[in-house]
Parts: C-alpha cells; structure tokens; sequence
C-alpha cells in the first residue's frame, strides 16, 4: 500500500529540499523503495543542449542516493526563479493537475513511500491563469498530510503560526514541524522552537544544523508519519 507525505515550508529558501532530501534518504536507508516528487519546479539551469536540469530532483537524487530518474520527479520545471503562475506565463506550459496527477500515479505503481515537495510556502500559485491551482489544492488532489520546515531563526513564531493556522483552516492535516538552520544552545533559537511547539499544540520532529548529513529520526518514527 503506498504512503505519501507532503513537505511543505514557511516560505522560499527555508530548506525544504535539503530536508526532504534528508527524508527520503531515511527511508531509503531503511531498505524502502522510497521516492521523490515536485508538481513544479522554479529557477533551474539548463544543460549544454538546452533542456532544463530539475534542480530540486538533483539536490534530492545526490543527497538520498535513490535511483529515481530526474524526469519521473517533476512534471513542470522552469528557468525562471519565479512562483510556478508567473515562470509558466513567461515561459509557457502551465501547470495542469491531470498532468501532476498523472505523474504522481506512475510513482505509486512503482514505489511504497513518497515524499512530495511543495513550492515555496502553503500560499504559493501553481497557475493561475489557464486554471486558478494553490500548492493546497495539489495536497488535496493527491491526498496527502503535510509536515512543515521552517528556519529555527528570528521571525519563525509568526511565520510557522501562520502558517499553521492557514493550513487548519483549510482543513490540511499537518503531522508536525521539522526546524532547519539550528545552532544547539541558541537560546533565540531554543524559545523560538518552544514558542511554536506551544502556539500550534505540534511535535518538534526534528531540528537540523547546516552540516548534518542525516536526520535526526528513527526510521520508524518517520514511517509513521506517512499515510
């Protein structure tokens, strides 16, 4: 039976690649056929002939060792460091669910865990033109619980509450929160991670310092926190 489980973030630049990188690496390790997904990717570079590198898929791919192809992880993947909506209607190829659907369902003929990418934070327009997509509606259309990393740095109280708050409202079953960034015996950092534990009623899942290669959870404790 296959589990997935959606990573998404408290913004752009927060980590969420590395993290889920991370996971998959986990579960990998474990003996589990584990894979990586994305609906769409922004601000990638491209190749001597042209196409584009799905640099998010790469990070995971090299990170968590799994030998997942690149195209299966990505259906969208844009030059332009922009949200999905605004790279699309620049460059085309708009993001369309049946696609990202479609792709999602390959994966779970083929894999029993998998971990799936958001784009920047639970706001985030996949398109908004052709079709009016919110990275929620992809949780939804692929039925999935969430986990949330966020920066154990300043501001996290308000952004992780937030948040969290918005996904409750839209009925987003969040599993816990992941910190990245962490400086053990910060004390900012230790109240900022209290203070989100106590605002939200979340776990604290892991905390992950800048040279960690590995996350700091069981494998079984992971596993759970799949469907």
């Amino acid at each position: 039976m296959n589990k997935k489980l959606f990573v998404t973030g408290t913004g752009t630049d927060v980590g969420k690649t590395y993290i889920t990188a991370l996971m998959v690496k986990k579960l990998h390790g474990a003996g589990l056929r584990a894979a990586y997904y994305k609906a769409a990717m922004s601000g990638n570079v491209r190749r001597p002939d042209g196409t584009l590198i799905p640099g998010d898929a790469l990070c995971v791919q090299q990170v968590s060792g799994i030998g997942q192809s690149l195209e299966s992880m990505c259906p969208y993947v844009y030059e332009n460091a922009y949200s999905p909506h605004l790279a699309s209607r620049l460059e085309g190829n708009p993001v369309r669910m049946d696609v990202v659907k479609a792709g999602f369902a390959a994966l779970e003929a083929e894999y029993d865990y998998i971990t799936v990418e958001g784009s920047g934070g639970i706001l985030c327009p996949i398109c908004f033109d052709e079709a009016k997509i919110q990275l929620e509606d992809v949780i939804r259309e692929l039925d999935a619980a969430c986990v949330i990393v966020a920066d154990a740095g300043l501001g996290t109280i308000n952004s992780v509450g937030l948040t969290v708050s918005y996904m409750r409202a839209k009925g987003i079953p969040v599993r816990g929160l992941i910190f990245n960034h962490c400086h053990p015996g910060d004390v900012m950092e230790e109240d900022n991670l209290e203070m989100c534990r106590h605002f939200t009623g979340l776990d604290i899942l892991a905390k992950v310092r800048d040279d960690d290669r590995e996350l700091d959870i069981s494998p079984a404790a992971l596993v759970a926190l799949y469907e």
